[in-house]
Parts: C-alpha cells; structure tokens; sequence
C-alpha cells in the first residue's frame, strides 16, 4: 500500500493535472453553465470514471502498448478530436437556433445521462491522458503492483479528480440564475463550441 505521504503527492499532482484546461475542463464548464450544477457533476462523474479505468490500464501495461504504437495513438487521438469537434458543432448550432426547451423532468434525467457519458468518452478518448499516467503512475507502483496496490491509485487518482470538477460544476451551476438567459446562454454555447471545435482541431494537427 501507498504510504500517506505518496498518497498526498500523487493527489497533489492529480489535482494540478485535472486543474490544467483541457476537454474535461471545457464539458463539465460547459455543462454546468448551460444546464446547471447537476448535469455538471454527471459530467465529472464521468470524467472520474475514464480517469479510474485509465489508471487501470496504466497500471497492467495497456497504456504503454498504446502510447508505444504510433498509428494506435493516432487512431485514437483523431477520434477524440473529432468527438470533441462534434460536439462543439452541436454547442454552435445551439447558439445559433437559441431555442432552448423548458426543462421537464424527463429532460434533466435525459441530460443527466448524457452528461455524463460525454465526459466518460471525452476522457477515454484522449491519448494524452494516457501518457500522463504512463509518466505519473509508476512513480509511485512497486515493478510488479498487486491488485490493491492498483485500486488504491485508481481510487485516489479518480477521486481527486471527482472532488475538483464537481467543485467546478457546483461553482458554475450557482450562477445558473445569471447564466440561465437566452442571451447568456446563447453566448455560452457560442464561445465553448469554438473553443471546443478549435481544440479538437488543435489536438488532431500535434504531432504525437
């Protein structure tokens, strides 16, 4: 088992790590902006789940395999790209009919899910999060970790990662009262689509 102190280095560095903007920052941002704090924390949610199931992949090698295969990385970082342009295109159609429906409670329930299985994918499909734990996890893994050792970084890796978007989602989602007009919203929806679809864009031209 980790000692307390790697315990509080590698969420430290976590912390530093889900802090950087990035996707993950933008579809929790977005998300909670448009749609208030719970779909927001659905979102982070998700992101906390591709976080844990990366950190165990890392931890059996498979990322490593990825990272080592040139036209495996590159596969997967088009796709991301192009899921995280999608849905900057659908951000920016929604600016632009400004048609937003009263939310029913199917409705939350329905974007609930989808939130969070926007952030599931938006993290799975980014390679780089994959080299980030590569370069982070064998840090603090002995050369052969046993099945807690690698639950134990999963857990702590995921749950700072929960703990800072859901303060993220809950920080934007309290302003939903100011945030929550056509106007506002429409702007929202306009400036993270560009955002989103110039970063997919960004993340498919970088070199590997």
């Amino acid at each position: 088992m980790m000692s307390t102190a790697q315990v509080l280095v590698l969420g430290g560095v976590m912390l530093v790590g889900s802090m950087s903007p990035g996707p993950d920052f933008v579809i929790v941002t977005r998300n909670a902006a448009v749609s208030g704090r719970r779909v927001g924390v659905a979102s982070a949610v998700g992101i906390a789940l591709g976080v844990f199931v990366w950190s165990m992949v890392t931890a059996v090698g498979i990322a490593g395999v990825l990272a080592a295969s040139a036209v495996t990385f590159t596969v997967l970082k088009l796709i991301g790209a192009g899921y995280l342009a999608v849905l900057g295109l659908r951000a920016l159609l929604a600016a632009r009919r400004g048609n937003y429906p009263v939310e029913t409670p199917e409705l939350k329930s329905r974007g609930t899910a989808h939130a969070f299985r926007q952030g599931l994918l938006c993290n799975l499909l980014n390679p780089k999060v994959a080299v980030f734990f590569i370069a982070l996890l064998p840090q603090f893994l002995p050369a052969e970790p046993s099945t807690l050792d690698t639950l134990e970084a999963g857990i702590v890796t995921a749950t700072v990662c929960l703990a800072w978007f859901s303060l993220l989602a809950v920080g934007v989602g309290a302003l939903r009262h100011v945030l929550d007009r056509r106007s506002v919203r429409r702007a929202i929806d306009a400036t993270m689509g560009t955002f989103m679809v110039a970063l997919g864009i960004r993340i498919a031209v970088q070199s590997n």
